[in-house]
């Protein structure tokens, strides 16, 4: 069996989140699915982790293991051809039998994109989370160091998160603004709890309106309860920017 690895590009905007679900239509089954017609096999695809409803990615990981002879180009070409607009594989390599997207990846990177400025956008309308009123983007940088480190991130995350370990350790985080408007919020963690960036994102936009500072910010960490966090933020703008391996 080959084991052959992935790099997927797509927009979540139609689909139920990555994994497959019985609730509706994911990035892993409408991927299996053309897989398995390319091979004409049964795939199991086996993601870097998982995106949620609405949520994007510019670099998700995939592996899966197949008989097929196919070229890996004939693969790429393949699968592509099946895909739907709104999913592409950008590239196709053999990789050793031993890889796995979920467990060797050593960190992730998620950016979250905010459109800031007095009118709403046409083209980035399912792609970026619309807020008018000016936020402070030096309030919000003051911020940022308090979620570096590992913490407990009870606080920002969904009370319905998957892992009882909410232990994680955040390696980056920037926020920085163009001419035109918009704010990147990147984050670099070596893990990510269910809604995690979402409501740090809503944490850091609080502190850009004047409603929260350093301080609360902190309180609200080290307090390990998400009713003390405030809003989460919605997923159009949101994407799995990077998966890191050793």
């Amino acid at each position: 069996m080959r084991n052959i690895k992935l790099i997927i590009e797509y927009d979540g905007g139609a689909y139920c989140g990555w994994q497959r679900q019985i609730n509706g239509i994911s990035i892993q089954q409408v991927l299996e699915e053309c897989i398995g017609r390319t091979t004409g096999e049964e795939i199991r695809v086996i993601g870097s982790g998982r995106t949620d409803a609405g949520v994007h990615a510019l670099h998700q990981v995939a592996n899966f293991h197949t008989a097929s002879r196919l070229g890996e180009r004939s693969l790429l070409m393949g699968i592509n051809s099946l895909l739907p607009m709104d999913i592409v594989v950008k590239e196709v390599c053999e990789t050793p039998p031993t890889f796995h997207a979920c467990f060797d990846a050593v960190s992730k990177v998620y950016l979250y994109r905010i459109c800031n400025r007095p009118v709403r956008p046409a083209l980035e309308r399912n792609h970026a989370w619309f807020i008018w009123k000016p936020l402070d983007l030096a309030r919000m940088a003051e911020a940022l160091p308090v979620f570096e480190g590992r913490h407990d991130f009870s606080s920002f995350c969904s009370t319905h998160t998957d892992s009882e370990n909410h232990v994680r350790t955040i390696l980056a985080i920037a926020v920085e603004k163009d001419p035109d408007g918009m704010i990147d919020i990147s984050v670099e963690a070596d893990g990510f709890l269910r809604y995690m960036v979402r409501t740090i994102v809503g944490a850091l936009v609080d502190c850009g309106r004047g409603k929260c500072n350093p301080e609360k910010a902190a309180e609200i960490l080290a307090a390990m309860d998400r009713r003390r966090a405030g809003l989460t933020a919605p997923p159009q703008g949101l994407y799995l920017k990077d998966v890191k391996y050793p």
